[in-house]
């Protein structure tokens, strides 16, 4: 099976190398030179994947996440020549599943541009199978209303699969395995390091907040994953 994926990038020597390498990977690729004409492709050829670049000539690409993120869940990697972890942080709150900085390899942005896809599109089969193997683990639905796949790194909620980026699967380990315990913000950092080479106190914040939007009942008054003023944060599960 093959994967389409969308490139908006104004650059033309980024876009056409970009083109060129995800073609030759067994990408159907289809590029918009602005973000008027990214939104129309986004309709037109449905992709799997969108690269977006933040800074495009029409319309902001922190704009353009946003308004693709009003209908669209479709994984968005977003790349720019901006390196400050603010930059990166506000394209990760628009909705960007992941951040690469310019100039990047080839090599690297086919990575994860497979990793993206890879978690996004898993087999209904195995995610049937996933859910059994949870089941078949002893879990009823008074234990923990989390659990992990770490085979597959799926997260389920009261048996319901829930999407989420690397990081935030990586939070959520660490929560599941060390419940009750209080994590500061540092150790969270290390903890990511080595996976996301931008993570400051501020993404961290947002990882949390979106982990919270995924698994809580209620985001803005959360029962599993609590904050310890002046500290960081703890999961509590079923206490």
């Amino acid at each position: 099976m093959y994967y389409k994926v969308l490139v908006v990038e104004d650059d033309n020597m980024v876009g056409e190398m970009s083109t060129m390498y995800l073609s030759e990977e067994g990408y159907s690729v289809k590029r918009a030179a602005g973000g008027k004409e990214g939104l129309e492709l986004l309709q037109e050829f449905d992709p799997d994947l969108v690269i977006l670049d933040i800074m495009l000539p029409d319309i902001s690409g922190i704009e353009l996440c946003l308004e693709i993120r009003k209908t669209s869940c479709v994984p968005i990697l977003a790349v720019s020549m901006k390196t400050e972890v603010l930059d990166r942080v506000d394209a990760l709150v628009a909705g960007a599943d992941d951040y690469l900085c310019k100039p990047f390899s080839m090599r690297e942005l086919t990575a994860r541009v497979a990793a993206l896809i890879r978690r996004a599109h898993m087999q209904p089969q195995r995610m049937e199978q996933a859910v059994h193997n949870v089941h078949a683990s002893g879990m009823s639905d008074d234990d923990e209303p989390i659990a992990l796949d770490y085979e597959r790194r799926a997260i389920y909620v009261n048996h319901a699969y829930v999407d989420t980026t690397y990081s935030e699967f990586e939070i959520m380990k660490l929560f599941v395995a060390n419940k009750e315990k209080v994590f500061s913000r540092d150790e969270l950092i290390n903890a990511l390091r080595g996976i996301d080479s931008f993570v400051n106190d501020r993404s961290i914040d947002v990882h949390i907040a979106n982990l919270r939007k995924k698994i809580e009942l209620d985001p803005k008054e959360p029962k599993l994953i609590k904050t310890v003023w002046g500290i960081g944060y703890k999961y509590i599960g079923n206490s």
